[in-house]
């Protein structure tokens, strides 16, 4: 394709998106040939954020809670992960938990996102017990937890049904799901990074299964490894086919791969010009998800404040105590001050807007911090 068949391919794809028309698979991977103008690209994708969410740049007040890196799998492409003998392997103490929650709370976090390995000497039962004892004593705080793959495990280990586990961790206190363990859906490259953990078939039925019962959940994809465009693509419209179906996604995070202290740790990461395409070719094509994050630990906090020109509505939150991608090489700060915050996202010319986890808007008592209250639904 030439220089003038690709910019009346991009003009074709222009009035689409101005006319609020859906994308194909043909044209997310056209747009994601280095050759389209990245800016181009940006500006559309920009149009469609602005459309939806104006001019918020949202964020939370969060902490991270992995409860043990011990896990049965192997993904090459997880550096978190542990043996149970090894130096590095550890399991939280219930009164270790209970400290993270109190901390949680001294701080004003509004929400807990809570994943970690598959330890095959904890039964179901510990996983359960660990949202119960959090829930009952922080009940103020929004428990987001355990992916798909944690999910598949305990149904494993129940020998019960996706919904009856789903439901009895709604009933400890579970508040919703993040999209962890996503990764990329195409067979091509899901059994070339994790081969045994739970299939793309899995992992879309089991947030079928929590949409249905009213859980919300968050979706994801893992980028920058061995796929190409078009796994890219086919992955999004995977994720659009569901939401179509049940609308139960909330956001959707782009994550960029880390490959240090990995099995793929031959390969490069991502760039930053490969880290905006990504989000503005996400936020074109996921129609009909209302907000696309850019994660910062990942990102990188300048691309992150780029991205809420490219896309990207959110910018996650203050991240505490964040193990999985530090562990892989993130050299991002551990956790941001909501200062620093509210600074970032003012200089890439956004409204900072703090929401809690299912983006209801938050108001802080301006004497004490650690108190606030739901205000409003953000705009949807």
């Amino acid at each position: 394709m030439n220089a003038t068949e690709r910019s009346a391919r991009f003009r074709e794809i222009r009035d689409k998106v101005e006319a609020d028309q859906r994308l194909s698979l043909d044209d997310g991977i056209f747009l994601y040939d280095p050759q389209v103008p990245l800016q181009a690209v940006g500006e559309l994708a920009n149009l469609v954020r602005e459309r939806k969410n104006g001019n918020a740049g949202y964020f939370n007040i969060n902490t991270h809670l992995n409860p043990t890196n011990v896990c049965v799998y192997r993904c090459r492409f997880c550096a978190f992960r542990s043996d149970l003998r090894d130096p590095k392997g550890y399991t939280m103490s219930d009164e270790q938990v209970i400290a993270r929650g109190q901390e949680a709370t001294d701080n004003g976090c509004t929400e807990m996102h809570i994943v970690g390995g598959l330890h095959h000497q904890k039964p179901y039962q510990w996983y359960r017990h660990l949202i119960e004892l959090l829930h009952e004593n922080f009940p103020q705080i929004h428990l987001k937890g355990w992916t798909a793959v944690e999910i598949n495990w305990f149904e494993f280990q129940t020998k019960k049904s996706v919904r009856w586990v789903l439901e009895d961790l709604r009933s400890a206190g579970l508040g919703s799901m993040p999209g962890g363990g996503a990764e990329i859906f195409h067979p091509e490259v899901r059994d070339q990074l994790c081969e045994h953990k739970a299939n793309t078939h899995a992992w879309l039925d089991i947030h079928r299964n929590a949409h249905e019962i009213g859980l919300r959940t968050n979706c994801t994809m893992l980028y920058g490894h061995v796929e190409n465009a078009y796994h890219r693509i086919d992955h999004l419209l995977r994720l659009r086919e569901l939401q179509d179906q049940t609308g139960g996604f909330q956001v959707f995070i782009p994550l960029a791969f880390h490959p240090e202290n990995t099995k793929l740790s031959d390969l490069k990461k991502p760039s930053a010009l490969m880290d905006l395409r990504t989000m503005a070719v996400s936020r074109l094509m996921l129609d009909n998800i209302q907000h696309i994050k850019a994660y910062w630990i990942m990102l990188g906090i300048e691309t992150a404040q780029a991205a809420l020109a490219y896309g990207a509505d959110d910018i996650d939150g203050t991240v505490r105590h964040e193990l999985i991608y530090h562990d892989a090489g993130a050299t991002t700060p551990e956790c941001l001050s909501v200062d620093d915050i509210k600074q970032l996202i003012v200089e890439a010319g956004r409204d900072p807007i703090e929401r809690d986890t299912v983006y209801n808007r938050v108001r802080r008592d301006p004497n004490d911090y650690t108190q606030w209250s739901i205000e409003e639904m953000a705009a949807v």
